[in-house]
């Protein structure tokens, strides 16, 4: 595994555990990479609650609470969806805090409006404002996909562990 992520996961993890917290994960694009490299860091079950990976809009709506509604208007790759995936990640776990990712990890799928490695990473701590982001990536779907999960680690870290 990538050694940056590895310590990444390891420093959010020592300071989750630290304060008492756990994390759940909503995935779409990265098919649950985020949850595979934070559950890499042996331990990870004293943080890591659960991940769900939703990648069809059906799995969003049944596992998410992502409405029908949000789907059809903004796309499954949009601000509006990436907030509901992280409400519903907090509302159908154990978890204190959750980082949802939505976006387009190539070599298909992109359009004008929403080109191959656009993104958006959506954070919350329960009880809290959520938050949004939106990213653009390049290259593979390969480094796509480590490179959401990088920045989603990346967040999380910069965010939850303060």
């Amino acid at each position: 595994m990538d050694k940056e992520l590895v310590k990444l996961a390891r420093q959010l993890g020592e300071s989750l555990k630290h304060k008492g917290l756990k994390l759940v994960t909503a995935e779409s694009c990265t098919g649950g990479g985020l949850a595979q490299a934070i559950t890499d860091i042996a331990g990870s079950s004293a943080w890591f609650d659960r991940g769900f990976v939703t990648y069809s809009n059906q799995s969003k709506i049944e596992m998410l609470q992502v409405k029908q509604v949000s789907l059809e208007k903004y796309g499954a790759v949009s601000k509006q969806v990436a907030l509901e995936m992280v409400d519903g990640a907090l509302e159908n776990s154990d978890a204190d805090i959750a980082v949802a990712v939505t976006g387009i990890a190539g070599p298909t799928g992109g359009s004008e409006q929403k080109p191959v490695g656009a993104v958006y990473i959506a954070f919350k701590i329960k009880n809290k404002e959520k938050q949004c982001v939106g990213r653009s990536f390049f290259g593979d779907r390969g480094n796509i996909r480590k490179q959401v999960v990088k920045d989603a680690m990346f967040i999380c870290l910069n965010e939850f562990s303060q």
